[in-house]
């Protein structure tokens, strides 16, 4: 039995295929748009590879899309060596693309911020336009090439999480702009832009929820139960478990509810049983019956 890849691609010339590179294609576009109109004017060094061609630009002059991909092409050869198939055509196409739309870029727009003396505002808006760009590649199964695969090989070997290993990776080139610029606003105000394209990648790639995830412990379950299936019309699962303390066994209430919901079944638990333990948790994504099936997200790819 052969098991499908992730990393399997699209039948070329398909309509996955060509939305595919419609999302590299406008994506790479709006990340160059952030670097060479906001980020890059004010020496905003918001980590990763263009961050060290964002500093050798204001240092030496060289050209900052071109500088990118003299970084990028050895580092995914070395990547592809060490890792396996992990970065297909689209991720070439992608950082190459990028590259080429900076320069170009540069070349007729100039080296002025968009909005000149306003760092924050630059800080805000080409955060905004790099995570939506990264996120709509990362929506074509592309990656921006960079310090994630510079995580990814460093994570072979130390065995520590990637996106820590990115933080890390990411802080340090930050740090360095402060002994390459001298000033101390630049790290400050990349550290922001690292943080605005974050939580854009996250909103763009998952959009907003309110839906919280709940853990329930109560000796009176089986009303907890029969509350949130007749009086809020909402599922959930009884998980098994055991008290540490005394070993007594638990029924633990699984279930997702709106902030409305959750307000109402906690006013109602309550009166019913004052002691019980509740653990309520930002749900990320909720997919599955009663809210968007996981074949939805899928086909809005």
């Amino acid at each position: 039995m052969v098991i499908p890849s992730i990393f399997q691609p699209e039948k070329i010339f398909s309509a996955k295929w060509f939305k595919s590179y419609a999302l590299i294609t406008i994506g790479t576009f709006l990340v160059s748009v952030g670097y060479v109109m906001f980020i890059s004017p004010d020496k905003i060094v918001p980590g990763g590879i263009y961050g060290i061609s964002i500093m050798l630009h204001h240092l030496l002059g060289t050209p900052l899309g071109m500088t990118a991909l003299a970084f990028n092409i050895p580092l995914t050869i070395i990547g592809t060596k060490l890792l396996g198939p992990r970065f297909g055509v689209k991720t070439v196409v992608a950082f190459v693309l990028t590259s080429i739309y900076v320069d170009v870029l540069y070349y007729f727009y100039g080296s002025l911020p968009l909005v000149p003396g306003e760092t924050l505002v630059s800080c805000i808006f080409g955060g905004l336009f790099i995570g939506v760009g990264v996120a709509m590649t990362f929506k074509a199964k592309a990656t921006s090439g960079g310090s994630d695969v510079i995580a990814m090989i460093l994570q072979k070997y130390t065995r520590l999480p990637s996106g820590q290993l990115m933080m890390m990776v990411d802080g340090i080139i930050v740090l360095i702009s402060l002994i390459v610029f001298g000033d101390w606003r630049i790290p400050l105000f990349s550290f922001i832009t690292i943080f605005v394209i974050g939580k854009v990648i996250d909103i763009t790639l998952h959009g907003f929820t309110y839906d919280k995830t709940l853990f329930i412990i109560s000796e009176k379950h089986e009303e907890i139960r029969d509350s949130i299936i007749n009086d809020l019309k909402r599922g959930g699962t009884f998980l098994r478990g055991e008290g540490m303390y005394n070993r007594d066994s638990k029924q633990i209430i699984f279930t997702v509810l709106n902030p409305r919901e959750l307000y109402l079944l906690e006013e109602y638990i309550n009166r019913i049983d004052p002691q019980a333990f509740i653990a309520v948790l930002e749900a990320y994504e909720i997919l599955g019956k009663g809210f968007k099936s996981l074949s939805e997200k899928i086909d809005e790819k």
